[in-house]
This record gives C-alpha cells, structure tokens and sequence, in this order.
C-alpha cells in the first residue's frame, strides 16, 4: 500500500502502557463487532485479520473465540509491537505478521482461513487497492469461510450523515483516491471474487458491516 497522506481523525492511535497504542475508534467499535463476530463468526478454523492496528480487537475477540487460531497483521512496525503487546498470554493469537493487504498475490502465504476480518480500512485505500483486498480475502478463505468487512460506507451512493460528509470530505481532500466506497459496488467486488453475500448489518455509527461466504461447492 502506498504511504498515503490521512486527515488527522483517520486511524488515531495514542501512546498507552509500554509498546501498547490505544485508538479511540478501536475502544468504541470493539463490543459492537465482537457481538457481530459471535453471530457470524464461524466457532473454530484459521482468522486472518487484516490491518489489525493497534491490537486491541484481536486481544478481546481471542478469548471469546478460544477454538479459533488468530492471525494479526498490519503495515506499520509500533503497531505490530502494539498487538504483540496486547497478545502476551493469550495462546490462540499468532505472532503479528506484516501484511500489505493491497498488493496482489498475498492470499496463496494465508490459505485455509475460517474467516478473514477487517475492520475500518476500506475508506482509507483506494477502490483499486479495494478491490485487490477483497480478491486475495475470497481467495484466502476455505469453502465454507467468511469474509467480514466492517467500517463506514456510502449508501447507494449517498452519504448519510453530516459527519460522513464531513470524514469523507477530510479524507479526499487530503487524498482524492481514498474515502467511502458505495455498498453496493462493494457488494459487486465481492461477488465477483467468488463469494456468496450472506448478511449486510447496520452498526453503531452508522457504519455497516458485509459478511460474505465462499461456496462449499
């Protein structure tokens, strides 16, 4: 993923105890999502989370999911540190890899997975890097896994709120080949990477969450 230049409300992250960031976004959105996962989630197999942050999902959802094996990734070298930090004891959490999930060809290092999560990136990359994330997910996942993207999106092509506007409105000023992507384009970037749309969920925020699954046959 190429370096790109964020507003200052996109993927805050402050100084917490030792290696540990903490991001507000994360300590709000995590019960939410962790109630999600517990409808969706399948009860055991390989997660592969995509741009994990600052580790904070990863930690509270692995002791909720004990039978599934967690695997964190991300970008940016303090925020492994951060996972790993957050990760100590807790035996189902693997190492944080570094994984750029925008660049082709990942998913044949990750296969077999169960689920693959990622939470709040989509707005934050281009529709071209998208739509690599979401092939290379499909392609990662085994028949029968699902994949969960949650975070804020267009709405058949509208903005619902004012602070939507006003986010989306931060982040292609800064970059114009970021912000929210329409749902339903989504929608068609995961079908055509093979998976089948089992849900779309209205979450806290007005953000939304897209669960799809690959085919068992």
């Amino acid at each position: 993923m190429s370096k790109r230049t964020l507003p200052p409300t996109a993927s805050v992250a402050e100084a917490g105890e030792g290696a540990r960031l903490v991001a507000p976004a994360a300590s709000r959105n995590v019960d939410a999502i962790g109630a999600l996962l517990e409808q969706v989630a399948p009860r055991s197999g390989n997660v592969l989370e995509i741009a994990s942050g600052t580790g904070q999902h990863v930690a509270t959802f692995a002791p909720r999911f004990p039978d599934l094996i967690w695997q964190p990734t991300d970008v940016d070298a303090e925020r492994l540190a951060s996972i790993d930090s957050y990760a100590r004891g807790l035996g189902n959490i693997q190492p944080a890899q570094i994984l750029d999930a925008t660049c082709p060809g990942w998913a044949a290092a990750y296969p077999n997975q169960s689920l693959v999560l990622l939470v709040n990136l989509l707005h934050l990359i281009s529709w071209g890097e998208a739509r690599t994330v979401v092939t290379e997910s499909a392609q990662s996942l085994r028949p029968g896994g699902r994949l969960v993207l949650y975070g804020p999106f267009m709405r058949q092509g509208e903005l619902t709120s004012e602070g939507d506007v006003r986010f989306h409105q931060s982040l292609t000023a800064q970059d114009p080949e970021i912000g929210y992507k329409n749902d339903q384009e989504v929608v068609d970037a995961v079908e055509r990477a093979g998976l089948t749309l089992v849900d779309m969920v209205d979450m806290p925020a007005n953000n939304l969450a897209l669960i799809a699954e690959r085919p068992t046959a």
